[in-house]
Protein backbone atom coordinates (compact mmCIF):
# COMPACT_ATOMS: atom_id res chain seq x y z
CA UNK A 1 0.00 0.00 0.00
CA UNK A 2 1.43 3.35 -1.02
CA UNK A 3 1.66 5.92 1.76
CA UNK A 4 -0.42 9.08 1.30
CA UNK A 5 1.42 12.21 0.32
CA UNK A 6 2.29 14.37 3.29
CA UNK A 7 0.18 17.33 2.20
CA UNK A 8 -2.85 15.05 1.87
CA UNK A 9 -2.32 13.37 5.22
CA UNK A 10 -5.18 13.69 7.66
CA UNK A 11 -2.73 14.43 10.47
CA UNK A 12 -1.17 17.26 8.48
CA UNK A 13 -4.60 18.62 7.68
CA UNK A 14 -5.48 18.62 11.36
CA UNK A 15 -2.18 20.29 12.22
CA UNK A 16 -2.54 22.89 9.48
CA UNK A 17 -6.13 23.48 10.54
CA UNK A 18 -5.06 24.12 14.11
CA UNK A 19 -2.26 26.40 12.93
CA UNK A 20 -4.73 28.31 10.78
CA UNK A 21 -7.09 28.52 13.75
CA UNK A 22 -4.32 29.88 15.96
CA UNK A 23 -3.38 32.36 13.22
CA UNK A 24 -6.98 33.55 13.06
CA UNK A 25 -7.07 33.83 16.84
CA UNK A 26 -3.84 35.82 16.90
CA UNK A 27 -5.07 38.10 14.12
CA UNK A 28 -8.34 38.63 15.96
CA UNK A 29 -6.51 39.31 19.21
CA UNK A 30 -4.27 41.78 17.39
CA UNK A 31 -7.30 43.54 15.98
CA UNK A 32 -8.97 43.58 19.40
CA UNK A 33 -5.78 44.95 20.95
CA UNK A 34 -5.58 47.78 18.42
CA UNK A 35 -9.24 48.55 18.90
CA UNK A 36 -8.90 48.41 22.67
CA UNK A 37 -5.82 50.62 22.53
CA UNK A 38 -7.78 53.24 20.67
CA UNK A 39 -10.71 52.95 23.07
CA UNK A 40 -8.49 53.02 26.14
CA UNK A 41 -6.59 55.98 24.73
CA UNK A 42 -9.89 57.76 24.39
CA UNK A 43 -10.89 56.69 27.89
CA UNK A 44 -7.60 57.87 29.36
CA UNK A 45 -6.85 61.18 27.57
CA UNK A 46 -3.87 62.02 29.78
CA UNK A 47 -0.90 59.98 30.86
CA UNK A 48 -0.89 61.10 34.49
CA UNK A 49 -3.49 62.21 37.06
CA UNK A 50 -1.93 65.69 37.15
CA UNK A 51 -2.35 66.15 33.42
CA UNK A 52 -5.87 64.72 33.54
CA UNK A 53 -6.80 67.19 36.26
CA UNK A 54 -5.27 70.07 34.27
CA UNK A 55 -7.11 68.96 31.12
CA UNK A 56 -10.47 68.75 32.88
CA UNK A 57 -9.93 72.07 34.66
CA UNK A 58 -9.00 73.84 31.41
CA UNK A 59 -11.97 72.30 29.57
CA UNK A 60 -14.43 73.29 32.33
CA UNK A 61 -12.97 76.80 32.55
CA UNK A 62 -13.40 77.27 28.81
CA UNK A 63 -16.96 75.90 28.90
CA UNK A 64 -17.99 78.07 31.89
CA UNK A 65 -16.50 81.14 30.26
CA UNK A 66 -18.58 80.47 27.17
CA UNK A 67 -21.76 79.67 29.15
CA UNK A 68 -22.07 80.86 32.74
CA UNK A 69 -25.33 78.91 33.08
CA UNK A 70 -23.75 75.62 32.06
CA UNK A 71 -25.08 72.48 33.78
CA UNK A 72 -21.73 71.31 35.00
CA UNK A 73 -22.94 67.84 36.04
CA UNK A 74 -24.40 67.05 32.59
CA UNK A 75 -21.37 68.50 30.87
CA UNK A 76 -18.92 66.42 32.92
CA UNK A 77 -20.83 63.19 32.31
CA UNK A 78 -21.25 63.90 28.61
CA UNK A 79 -17.64 64.90 27.97
CA UNK A 80 -15.82 62.67 30.45
CA UNK A 81 -18.25 59.82 31.12
CA UNK A 82 -16.12 57.43 29.06
CA UNK A 83 -12.92 58.42 30.84
CA UNK A 84 -11.84 55.45 32.97
CA UNK A 85 -10.11 57.53 35.64
CA UNK A 86 -12.53 58.99 38.20
CA UNK A 87 -12.16 62.64 39.14
CA UNK A 88 -14.16 65.01 41.36
CA UNK A 89 -14.93 68.66 40.71
CA UNK A 90 -15.34 70.87 43.81
CA UNK A 91 -17.13 74.09 42.98
CA UNK A 92 -16.85 77.21 45.14
CA UNK A 93 -20.60 77.15 45.81
CA UNK A 94 -20.23 73.75 47.46
CA UNK A 95 -21.17 71.48 44.55
CA UNK A 96 -19.26 68.22 44.41
CA UNK A 97 -19.48 66.59 40.98
CA UNK A 98 -17.86 63.44 39.53
CA UNK A 99 -17.70 61.78 36.10
CA UNK A 100 -18.68 58.38 37.60
CA UNK A 101 -21.21 57.36 40.22
CA UNK A 102 -18.88 54.91 41.90
CA UNK A 103 -16.39 57.35 43.35
CA UNK A 104 -13.55 55.56 45.17
CA UNK A 105 -13.58 56.12 48.97
CA UNK A 106 -9.98 57.35 48.84
CA UNK A 107 -11.02 60.13 46.49
CA UNK A 108 -13.95 61.11 48.73
CA UNK A 109 -11.62 61.24 51.72
CA UNK A 110 -9.26 63.53 49.80
CA UNK A 111 -12.16 65.81 48.85
CA UNK A 112 -13.49 66.00 52.41
CA UNK A 113 -10.03 66.74 53.78
CA UNK A 114 -9.48 69.46 51.20
CA UNK A 115 -12.84 71.08 51.95
CA UNK A 116 -12.18 70.97 55.69
CA UNK A 117 -8.75 72.42 55.25
CA UNK A 118 -10.06 75.23 53.06
CA UNK A 119 -12.88 76.04 55.44
CA UNK A 120 -10.56 75.96 58.47
CA UNK A 121 -7.47 77.75 57.17
CA UNK A 122 -7.74 78.63 53.58
CA UNK A 123 -10.04 81.65 53.39
CA UNK A 124 -8.51 83.40 56.40
CA UNK A 125 -4.85 82.88 55.69
CA UNK A 126 -4.51 82.37 51.93
CA UNK A 127 -7.28 84.62 50.72
CA UNK A 128 -9.13 83.78 47.54
CA UNK A 129 -6.03 82.99 45.59
CA UNK A 130 -4.47 80.88 48.31
CA UNK A 131 -7.63 78.90 48.93
CA UNK A 132 -8.79 78.34 45.30
CA UNK A 133 -5.71 79.26 43.34
CA UNK A 134 -2.67 77.13 42.87
CA UNK A 135 -2.45 75.27 46.15
CA UNK A 136 0.82 74.99 47.96
CA UNK A 137 2.21 71.75 49.22
CA UNK A 138 1.85 71.84 53.01
CA UNK A 139 5.54 71.22 53.43
CA UNK A 140 6.32 74.32 51.35
CA UNK A 141 4.11 76.72 53.34
CA UNK A 142 5.69 79.21 55.72
CA UNK A 143 5.80 78.06 59.37
CA UNK A 144 3.05 80.46 60.41
CA UNK A 145 0.69 79.12 57.75
CA UNK A 146 0.96 75.43 58.53
CA UNK A 147 -2.28 73.77 59.59
CA UNK A 148 -3.24 73.92 63.23
CA UNK A 149 -3.57 71.02 65.62
CA UNK A 150 -6.68 68.94 65.05
CA UNK A 151 -7.13 69.97 61.41
CA UNK A 152 -6.71 66.89 59.18
CA UNK A 153 -4.06 67.09 56.55
CA UNK A 154 -5.49 66.61 53.03
CA UNK A 155 -4.83 63.16 51.53
CA UNK A 156 -2.38 63.06 48.70
CA UNK A 157 -3.92 63.85 45.34
CA UNK A 158 -3.74 66.13 42.36
CA UNK A 159 -5.64 69.45 42.87
CA UNK A 160 -5.92 71.79 39.89
CA UNK A 161 -8.01 74.99 40.05
CA UNK A 162 -10.67 75.95 37.55
CA UNK A 163 -10.42 79.58 36.40
CA UNK A 164 -13.15 81.67 34.84
CA UNK A 165 -12.07 85.16 33.79
CA UNK A 166 -8.99 84.81 35.93
CA UNK A 167 -10.94 83.93 39.06
CA UNK A 168 -10.82 80.45 40.64
CA UNK A 169 -14.30 78.89 40.77
CA UNK A 170 -13.46 75.34 41.74
CA UNK A 171 -10.95 72.56 41.78
CA UNK A 172 -10.46 69.23 40.02
CA UNK A 173 -9.28 66.43 42.28
CA UNK A 174 -7.65 63.29 40.83
CA UNK A 175 -6.02 60.53 42.87
CA UNK A 176 -2.63 59.16 41.81
CA UNK A 177 -2.64 55.78 40.00
CA UNK A 178 -4.73 54.39 37.15
CA UNK A 179 -8.39 53.48 36.97
CA UNK A 180 -9.63 50.42 38.90
CA UNK A 181 -9.33 47.11 37.05
CA UNK A 182 -12.95 46.22 37.78
CA UNK A 183 -14.10 49.24 35.77
CA UNK A 184 -11.95 48.20 32.81
CA UNK A 185 -13.45 44.69 33.00
CA UNK A 186 -16.99 46.01 33.20
CA UNK A 187 -16.51 48.37 30.30
CA UNK A 188 -14.54 46.20 27.89
CA UNK A 189 -15.14 42.67 29.18
CA UNK A 190 -18.44 42.00 27.36
CA UNK A 191 -17.05 43.22 24.06
CA UNK A 192 -13.89 41.15 24.39
CA UNK A 193 -15.90 38.08 25.43
CA UNK A 194 -18.27 38.49 22.47
CA UNK A 195 -15.43 38.85 19.96
CA UNK A 196 -13.49 35.93 21.47
CA UNK A 197 -16.59 33.71 21.43
CA UNK A 198 -17.31 34.65 17.82
CA UNK A 199 -13.73 33.85 16.79
CA UNK A 200 -13.90 30.52 18.65
CA UNK A 201 -17.20 29.58 17.01
CA UNK A 202 -15.98 30.57 13.55
CA UNK A 203 -12.64 28.75 13.99
CA UNK A 204 -14.33 25.62 15.31
CA UNK A 205 -16.81 25.65 12.45
CA UNK A 206 -14.05 26.06 9.87
CA UNK A 207 -12.03 23.17 11.36
CA UNK A 208 -15.14 20.99 11.47
CA UNK A 209 -16.02 21.77 7.86
CA UNK A 210 -12.53 21.69 6.37
CA UNK A 211 -10.76 19.01 8.44
CA UNK A 212 -13.14 16.73 10.28
CA UNK A 213 -16.22 17.01 8.06
CA UNK A 214 -14.75 15.38 4.91
CA UNK A 215 -12.92 12.73 6.95
CA UNK A 216 -16.12 11.87 8.84
CA UNK A 217 -18.15 11.59 5.62
CA UNK A 218 -15.57 9.31 4.01
CA UNK A 219 -15.27 7.18 7.15
CA UNK A 220 -19.06 6.84 7.17
CA UNK A 221 -18.84 5.70 3.54
CA UNK A 222 -16.25 3.07 4.50
CA UNK A 223 -18.44 1.97 7.40
CA UNK A 224 -21.45 1.71 5.07
CA UNK A 225 -19.47 -0.38 2.59
CA UNK A 226 -18.35 -2.64 5.46
CA UNK A 227 -21.93 -3.12 6.61
CA UNK A 228 -23.09 -3.93 3.07
CA UNK A 229 -20.25 -6.41 2.60
CA UNK A 230 -21.09 -8.05 5.91
CA UNK A 231 -24.73 -8.30 4.79
CA UNK A 232 -23.67 -10.25 1.71
CA UNK A 233 -23.25 -7.53 -0.93
CA UNK A 234 -20.02 -8.67 -2.58
CA UNK A 235 -20.01 -5.62 -4.86
CA UNK A 236 -19.84 -3.16 -1.93
CA UNK A 237 -16.88 -0.82 -2.31
CA UNK A 238 -15.71 2.28 -0.43
CA UNK A 239 -14.96 5.53 -2.33
CA UNK A 240 -11.26 6.17 -2.84
CA UNK A 241 -11.29 9.93 -3.45
CA UNK A 242 -8.48 11.89 -1.81
CA UNK A 243 -5.01 10.87 -0.79
CA UNK A 244 -4.97 10.70 3.00
CA UNK A 245 -5.17 7.90 5.57
CA UNK A 246 -8.91 7.47 5.06
CA UNK A 247 -8.28 6.81 1.38
CA UNK A 248 -5.58 4.27 2.30
CA UNK A 249 -8.08 2.49 4.57
CA UNK A 250 -10.67 2.55 1.76
CA UNK A 251 -8.17 1.05 -0.70
CA UNK A 252 -7.24 -1.70 1.75
CA UNK A 253 -10.91 -2.43 2.34
CA UNK A 254 -11.62 -2.56 -1.39
CA UNK A 255 -8.72 -4.96 -1.97
CA UNK A 256 -9.98 -7.16 0.84
CA UNK A 257 -13.53 -6.99 -0.55
CA UNK A 258 -12.28 -7.87 -4.04
CA UNK A 259 -10.31 -10.87 -2.78
CA UNK A 260 -13.25 -11.98 -0.65
CA UNK A 261 -15.55 -11.60 -3.64
CA UNK A 262 -13.24 -13.65 -5.84
CA UNK A 263 -12.92 -16.38 -3.24
CA UNK A 264 -16.64 -16.44 -2.56
CA UNK A 265 -17.47 -16.69 -6.24
CA UNK A 266 -14.80 -19.36 -6.61
CA UNK A 267 -16.40 -21.31 -3.77
CA UNK A 268 -19.81 -20.88 -5.36
CA UNK A 269 -18.43 -22.02 -8.70
CA UNK A 270 -16.70 -24.96 -7.03
CA UNK A 271 -19.90 -25.89 -5.26
CA UNK A 272 -21.83 -25.66 -8.54
CA UNK A 273 -19.14 -27.71 -10.26
CA UNK A 274 -19.26 -30.30 -7.48
CA UNK A 275 -23.02 -30.61 -7.76
CA UNK A 276 -22.80 -30.81 -11.54
CA UNK A 277 -20.00 -33.37 -11.28
CA UNK A 278 -22.08 -35.53 -8.95
CA UNK A 279 -25.01 -35.31 -11.34
CA UNK A 280 -22.82 -36.09 -14.36
CA UNK A 281 -21.03 -38.95 -12.65
CA UNK A 282 -24.34 -40.39 -11.53
CA UNK A 283 -25.70 -40.12 -15.05
CA UNK A 284 -22.59 -41.57 -16.70
CA UNK A 285 -22.39 -44.46 -14.25
CA UNK A 286 -26.11 -45.14 -14.36
CA UNK A 287 -26.11 -45.69 -18.12
CA UNK A 288 -23.80 -48.77 -18.21
CA UNK A 289 -25.15 -50.03 -14.90
CA UNK A 290 -28.71 -49.90 -16.20
CA UNK A 291 -27.70 -51.74 -19.38
CA UNK A 292 -25.77 -54.36 -17.41
CA UNK A 293 -28.63 -54.88 -14.99
CA UNK A 294 -31.16 -55.27 -17.80
CA UNK A 295 -29.16 -57.84 -19.71
CA UNK A 296 -28.19 -59.74 -16.56
CA UNK A 297 -31.82 -59.91 -15.43
CA UNK A 298 -32.76 -61.17 -18.87
CA UNK A 299 -30.05 -63.84 -18.75
CA UNK A 300 -31.11 -64.90 -15.23
CA UNK A 301 -34.72 -65.62 -16.24
CA UNK A 302 -35.01 -69.43 -16.14
CA UNK A 303 -38.37 -69.49 -17.87
CA UNK A 304 -36.97 -67.55 -20.85
CA UNK A 305 -35.47 -69.61 -23.63
CA UNK A 306 -32.39 -67.83 -25.02
CA UNK A 307 -30.44 -69.29 -27.86
CA UNK A 308 -26.66 -69.49 -27.50
CA UNK A 309 -26.03 -66.78 -30.08
CA UNK A 310 -28.30 -64.30 -28.29
CA UNK A 311 -26.83 -65.26 -24.92
CA UNK A 312 -23.34 -64.72 -26.25
CA UNK A 313 -24.34 -61.30 -27.64
CA UNK A 314 -25.88 -60.29 -24.32
CA UNK A 315 -22.77 -61.33 -22.42
CA UNK A 316 -20.63 -59.39 -24.90
CA UNK A 317 -22.73 -56.25 -24.27
CA UNK A 318 -22.42 -56.72 -20.52
CA UNK A 319 -18.65 -57.12 -20.91
CA UNK A 320 -18.43 -53.94 -23.02
CA UNK A 321 -20.49 -51.96 -20.53
CA UNK A 322 -18.28 -53.28 -17.72
CA UNK A 323 -15.19 -52.07 -19.58
CA UNK A 324 -16.89 -48.73 -20.21
CA UNK A 325 -17.72 -48.43 -16.52
CA UNK A 326 -14.13 -49.27 -15.67
CA UNK A 327 -12.86 -46.59 -18.06
CA UNK A 328 -15.18 -43.97 -16.55
CA UNK A 329 -14.08 -44.81 -13.01
CA UNK A 330 -10.44 -44.88 -14.05
CA UNK A 331 -10.70 -41.54 -15.84
CA UNK A 332 -12.45 -40.00 -12.81
CA UNK A 333 -9.69 -41.19 -10.51
CA UNK A 334 -7.04 -40.03 -12.95
CA UNK A 335 -8.66 -36.58 -13.29
CA UNK A 336 -9.01 -36.26 -9.52
CA UNK A 337 -5.32 -37.03 -9.03
CA UNK A 338 -4.29 -34.55 -11.73
CA UNK A 339 -6.45 -31.70 -10.50
CA UNK A 340 -5.71 -32.37 -6.84
CA UNK A 341 -1.96 -32.52 -7.33
CA UNK A 342 -1.81 -36.11 -6.14
CA UNK A 343 0.23 -37.24 -9.14
CA UNK A 344 3.94 -36.46 -9.32
CA UNK A 345 4.99 -35.05 -12.66
CA UNK A 346 8.44 -36.01 -13.84
CA UNK A 347 10.50 -33.32 -15.48
CA UNK A 348 12.49 -34.81 -18.32
CA UNK A 349 13.68 -33.71 -21.71
CA UNK A 350 11.13 -35.17 -24.14
CA UNK A 351 11.80 -35.68 -27.85
CA UNK A 352 8.72 -34.36 -29.62
CA UNK A 353 9.28 -36.46 -32.77
CA UNK A 354 9.44 -39.67 -30.71
CA UNK A 355 6.29 -38.57 -28.92
CA UNK A 356 4.44 -38.16 -32.22
CA UNK A 357 5.70 -41.55 -33.44
CA UNK A 358 4.29 -43.32 -30.37
CA UNK A 359 0.92 -41.64 -30.91
CA UNK A 360 0.87 -42.77 -34.55
CA UNK A 361 1.83 -46.34 -33.58
CA UNK A 362 -0.94 -46.48 -30.95
CA UNK A 363 -3.65 -45.74 -33.56
CA UNK A 364 -2.01 -47.46 -36.53
CA UNK A 365 -4.57 -50.29 -36.82
CA UNK A 366 -7.64 -48.05 -36.77
CA UNK A 367 -5.99 -45.58 -39.12
CA UNK A 368 -5.35 -48.35 -41.64
CA UNK A 369 -8.86 -49.75 -41.31
CA UNK A 370 -10.49 -46.37 -41.99
CA UNK A 371 -7.90 -45.18 -44.50
CA UNK A 372 -7.14 -42.11 -42.38
CA UNK A 373 -3.69 -40.63 -42.67
CA UNK A 374 -1.77 -39.33 -39.63
CA UNK A 375 1.10 -37.04 -40.43
CA UNK A 376 3.38 -35.07 -38.18
CA UNK A 377 5.94 -32.33 -38.53
CA UNK A 378 8.49 -30.95 -36.04
CA UNK A 379 9.59 -27.37 -36.67
CA UNK A 380 12.97 -25.83 -35.98
CA UNK A 381 13.47 -24.83 -32.37
CA UNK A 382 10.56 -27.05 -31.25
CA UNK A 383 12.31 -30.42 -31.14
CA UNK A 384 12.12 -30.83 -27.35
CA UNK A 385 9.89 -30.00 -24.41
CA UNK A 386 10.34 -30.58 -20.72
CA UNK A 387 7.80 -32.60 -18.79
CA UNK A 388 6.45 -36.03 -17.93
CA UNK A 389 6.71 -38.10 -21.15
CA UNK A 390 3.94 -40.51 -20.14
CA UNK A 391 1.46 -37.75 -19.28
CA UNK A 392 2.30 -35.73 -22.39
CA UNK A 393 1.79 -38.84 -24.50
CA UNK A 394 -1.54 -39.46 -22.73
CA UNK A 395 -2.68 -35.93 -23.59
CA UNK A 396 -1.73 -36.29 -27.27
CA UNK A 397 -3.27 -39.78 -27.42
CA UNK A 398 -6.58 -38.42 -26.14
CA UNK A 399 -6.54 -35.57 -28.66
CA UNK A 400 -5.62 -37.94 -31.51
CA UNK A 401 -8.35 -40.39 -30.48
CA UNK A 402 -10.86 -37.55 -30.32
CA UNK A 403 -9.82 -36.37 -33.78
CA UNK A 404 -9.95 -39.91 -35.15
CA UNK A 405 -13.51 -40.37 -33.91
CA UNK A 406 -14.67 -37.27 -35.78
CA UNK A 407 -12.58 -37.59 -38.94
CA UNK A 408 -14.37 -39.24 -41.85
CA UNK A 409 -12.82 -42.19 -43.67
CA UNK A 410 -10.05 -41.10 -45.95
CA UNK A 411 -9.43 -37.99 -43.85
CA UNK A 412 -6.24 -36.55 -42.31
CA UNK A 413 -4.96 -35.97 -38.79
CA UNK A 414 -1.97 -33.65 -38.51
CA UNK A 415 0.41 -33.34 -35.53
CA UNK A 416 2.79 -30.35 -35.63
CA UNK A 417 5.33 -28.80 -33.31
CA UNK A 418 6.39 -25.16 -33.72
CA UNK A 419 8.26 -22.56 -31.69
CA UNK A 420 5.95 -20.05 -30.04
CA UNK A 421 7.27 -17.01 -28.12
CA UNK A 422 9.96 -18.87 -26.27
CA UNK A 423 7.76 -21.96 -25.83
CA UNK A 424 6.63 -24.90 -27.94
CA UNK A 425 3.21 -25.18 -29.58
CA UNK A 426 1.88 -28.72 -30.15
CA UNK A 427 -1.08 -28.75 -32.54
CA UNK A 428 -3.51 -31.59 -33.26
CA UNK A 429 -5.63 -30.92 -36.35
CA UNK A 430 -8.29 -33.09 -38.03
CA UNK A 431 -10.45 -32.79 -41.16
CA UNK A 432 -13.73 -33.53 -39.44
CA UNK A 433 -16.82 -31.32 -39.24
CA UNK A 434 -15.27 -29.14 -36.55
CA UNK A 435 -16.78 -27.97 -33.29
CA UNK A 436 -19.92 -25.80 -33.29
CA UNK A 437 -18.97 -22.32 -32.02
CA UNK A 438 -21.52 -22.52 -29.21
CA UNK A 439 -19.73 -25.57 -27.82
CA UNK A 440 -16.13 -24.30 -28.02
CA UNK A 441 -16.06 -22.70 -24.51
CA UNK A 442 -17.49 -25.88 -22.95
CA UNK A 443 -15.68 -28.80 -24.54
CA UNK A 444 -13.14 -29.08 -21.71
CA UNK A 445 -15.88 -29.49 -19.10
CA UNK A 446 -16.32 -32.89 -17.48
CA UNK A 447 -18.75 -35.19 -19.28
CA UNK A 448 -19.59 -32.50 -21.80
CA UNK A 449 -20.49 -33.95 -25.19
CA UNK A 450 -21.60 -31.86 -28.11
CA UNK A 451 -24.13 -33.79 -30.13
CA UNK A 452 -22.54 -32.76 -33.43
CA UNK A 453 -18.87 -32.74 -32.48
CA UNK A 454 -18.08 -35.17 -29.68
CA UNK A 455 -20.77 -37.80 -29.92
CA UNK A 456 -19.01 -41.13 -29.90
CA UNK A 457 -19.75 -44.56 -28.59
CA UNK A 458 -17.67 -45.67 -25.70
CA UNK A 459 -16.30 -42.25 -24.74
CA UNK A 460 -16.30 -41.31 -21.06
CA UNK A 461 -16.63 -37.58 -21.67
CA UNK A 462 -13.52 -36.97 -19.55
CA UNK A 463 -10.77 -37.19 -22.18
CA UNK A 464 -10.49 -33.47 -22.92
CA UNK A 465 -10.79 -32.60 -19.22
CA UNK A 466 -7.84 -34.89 -18.52
CA UNK A 467 -5.85 -33.29 -21.36
CA UNK A 468 -6.46 -29.83 -19.91
CA UNK A 469 -5.40 -30.96 -16.42
CA UNK A 470 -2.18 -32.50 -17.78
CA UNK A 471 -1.28 -29.39 -19.77
CA UNK A 472 -1.95 -27.06 -16.84
CA UNK A 473 0.15 -29.24 -14.53
CA UNK A 474 3.01 -28.66 -16.98
CA UNK A 475 2.52 -24.90 -16.78
CA UNK A 476 1.00 -24.70 -20.27
CA UNK A 477 -2.29 -23.75 -21.88
CA UNK A 478 -4.70 -25.46 -24.27
CA UNK A 479 -7.29 -23.97 -26.60
CA UNK A 480 -9.67 -25.25 -29.26
CA UNK A 481 -10.70 -23.62 -32.53
CA UNK A 482 -12.02 -24.44 -35.98
CA UNK A 483 -9.99 -24.28 -39.20
CA UNK A 484 -11.39 -26.71 -41.81
CA UNK A 485 -11.88 -29.08 -38.91
CA UNK A 486 -11.16 -29.09 -35.19
CA UNK A 487 -7.79 -27.71 -34.06
CA UNK A 488 -6.34 -28.11 -30.55
CA UNK A 489 -3.31 -25.99 -29.63
CA UNK A 490 -1.12 -26.85 -26.63
CA UNK A 491 1.52 -24.30 -25.63
CA UNK A 492 4.23 -25.56 -23.26
CA UNK A 493 7.27 -23.75 -21.84
CA UNK A 494 10.50 -24.45 -23.71
CA UNK A 495 12.99 -26.87 -22.22
CA UNK A 496 15.51 -24.05 -21.61
CA UNK A 497 12.98 -22.20 -19.42
CA UNK A 498 11.15 -25.09 -17.73
CA UNK A 499 13.80 -27.77 -17.29
CA UNK A 500 13.82 -28.81 -13.62
CA UNK A 501 15.09 -32.34 -14.07
CA UNK A 502 18.10 -33.59 -12.17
Amino acid sequence: MSNPRWYRSLYWRIALGLIAFLAIMLAAEGGIFLWMTDRIAGSMPARSPRRLAALVASDLGTALTANNRLDIDDYIREQFGQTLQTFVVIMRDGQILANHDDVPPQLLDAVRAELEFIETRGPRRFGRRGAWGEGLDPGDRPPGLRRAEGVPRPRRGEFVPIFVAGEPVGRVVVLPGGPPFSRIVRQFGPTIALVATSVLVVGTTLIALVVFGPARRRLKAVQGATDRLGAGDLDARAPEQGGDEVTAVARSFNRMAEELSIRTRALEAADTTRRQLLADVSHELMTPLTAMRGYLETLSMSELEIDPTTRERYLQIVSEETLRLERIVGDLLDLARLEGGGTTMRQERVDVAALFERVAARHERELRQRNVRLEFHVGAGAENVTGDPDRLEQALQNLAANGLRHTPDGGLIMLTSTSDRGGVRLTVRDTGPGIPPAHLPLIFERFYKADAARKAAGGSGLGLSIVKAIVERHGGTIAARNDNGAVFDIVLPASSRHDTSN
